[in-house]
């Protein structure tokens, strides 16, 4: 009975006590009585259940919401729904072999967890991964302001092109925006303080999520400036028969695209790195405390993923093009309403980057010095060096959509169904689940699915390479 309530909790909590004593017995003094050094990985947990679901929502949440409407259009409705579903009940699934094999041995960082399961190599390895991933996750966050924050200024201006003026010129546009607002919410010393603007960064996307319904019943189809002649040309038809193909919602589709958009919906739930260290800083941290803060943000997401894609693509069908707001400045580039919800777009991806930004840093701390405590030079110089890097990718690389993808090809189905899958494997102790026992065949299967994803992805980008054909789709 006493094993069953260790730290107040009982095992109809959701606590089990073994896991219980591995955490305490790892985040307490050796010597009694003795004062613990406090280390960065040991924040107490002081941030409520209501922002840690804002924060991993805010995490989840990424700029693949453009493209979802695109996806929809090369897989139809019925296909993008079953896909979405799917995709979510994977990401929970693998959450909870993450939170279950830092129950077993007491360890709420992703990059120790590796050590533990394949010494320091792991944790090389699981720290390089999550530190590649977040870094293109933050450049294409960045990406989007750099091209998206001249065209608002211009519009709110009056200007129908850019006259050359210092602030529409994107490169400066990211290096204040970085000064101004990223590097002072990076600097913050727990996560758990970004809940307030990972709520405003949600209620943005919700803005854009309303007006992506609204606009749905204001916008005619089609479009007055639908380019057919391609069409025209290849096959003779109508202009009117070519409108209401385009017009026309598909249930299934399958396509030359469709293959690839199946790794675009998968990366939409990327979140993995963030998951333990908002579970650290979690009050009251339990499993189930922590697996129904994941639950109920991939549920959030996974509704505003459905609604942007569905209401998007029965606006603009077969014209829906790669990234949604583009296909709305088709209609009126001066609209002020879809000005505004750009606007609200370039808000919330750059409240996300701080949000980011924080499991870098704790990888490189991990790799670097895990034994030394909290310091505020390090802390800051950190943040400073991982702003100023993406600052100079995302200003001197012209074209970085091939790099993403490669990293996305590998880091992401590493994140998501390699990594937990091999830890809960190798760190879940025999005697409690042995070898061949169905959690662990399951976590097997769902590592060799991360793989089958990464063949896939990594096919059809050198595909792409070879026919220099341009895919486009949202990534994370």
């Amino acid at each position: 009975m006493e094993l069953q309530k260790i730290n107040g909790y009982s095992r109809e909590d959701g606590f089990d006590g073994l896991d219980a004593m591995a955490e305490h017995d790892e985040f307490l003094p050796h010597k009694i009585g003795a004062k613990k050094e406090t280390h960065f990985t040991d924040f107490e947990g002081k941030t409520s259940f209501g922002m840690s679901i804002f924060n991993l929502s805010n995490a989840i949440m990424g700029s693949g919401i453009l493209g979802l409407a695109f996806a929809m259009s090369n897989t139809g409705i019925l296909l993008f729904i079953i896909l979405l579903v799917f995709i979510a009940i994977l990401s929970a699934y693998s959450i909870h072999l993450l939170l279950k094999s830092a129950g077993v041995v007491g360890i709420r960082a992703y990059e120790q967890l590796g050590n533990r399961a394949f010494g320091s190599p792991g944790k090389i390895l699981a720290g390089s991964i999550i530190t590649v991933h977040n870094i293109g996750a933050m450049s294409s966050y960045l990406f989007i302001v750099k091209s998206e924050l001249p065209l608002v200024i211009q519009a709110f201006l009056g200007k129908h092109e850019n006259t050359g003026e210092w602030f529409l010129n994107g490169n400066y546009l990211i290096i204040i925006v970085s000064a101004a607002i990223i590097l002072p919410l990076a600097l913050m010393k727990q996560l758990g303080y970004l809940g307030y603007t990972s709520g405003f960064s949600l209620s943005c996307m919700v803005f854009f999520l309303i007006s992506v319904i609204y606009k749905k019943f204001n916008i005619p189809c089609p479009l007055e400036d639908i380019h057919l002649n391609e069409t025209l040309v290849a096959d003779n038809s109508t202009i009117t028969e070519v409108a209401e193909d385009f017009c026309d919602a598909k249930l299934f589709t399958m396509n030359s695209q469709t293959a690839y958009t199946i790794p675009i919906l998968a990366f939409a739930f990327v979140c993995h790195p963030e998951v333990l260290p908002i579970y650290t800083e979690l009050r009251d941290p339990t499993k189930k405390r922590m697996q129904n803060v994941a639950n109920i943000s991939i549920l959030a997401m996974f509704v505003m993923y459905l609604l942007t894609a569905l209401f998007g693509y029965l606006t603009f069908f077969g014209a829906v093009e790669s990234e949604l707001l583009h296909t709305y400045i088709r209609v009126d580039p001066l609209d002020v309403l879809m000005l505004c919800v750009r606007l609200a777009v370039l808000v919330a991806v750059t409240l996300t980057v701080p949000v980011v930004l924080f499991p870098i840093r704790r990888a490189i701390l991990q790799i670097l010095c895990p034994d030394k405590p909290f310091h505020w030079a390090r802390h800051i110089a950190i943040a400073f060096f991982l702003l100023i890097v993406v600052n100079l990718l995302v200003i001197f690389v012209p074209s970085i959509r091939d790099i993403f993808g490669l990293i996305g090809a590998t880091s992401a189905p590493s994140l998501i169904f390699i990594l937990p899958g091999i830890f809960y494997i190798r760190i879940v102790p025999k005697d409690q689940e042995p070898l061949l026992s169905r959690p662990k065949i399951q976590a097997a299967c769902f590592a060799a699915l991360g793989f089958i994803f990464m063949v896939v992805s990594l096919s059809f980008i050198c595909v792409d390479w070879v026919s220099g054909e341009k895919r486009s789709g949202g990534g994370h």
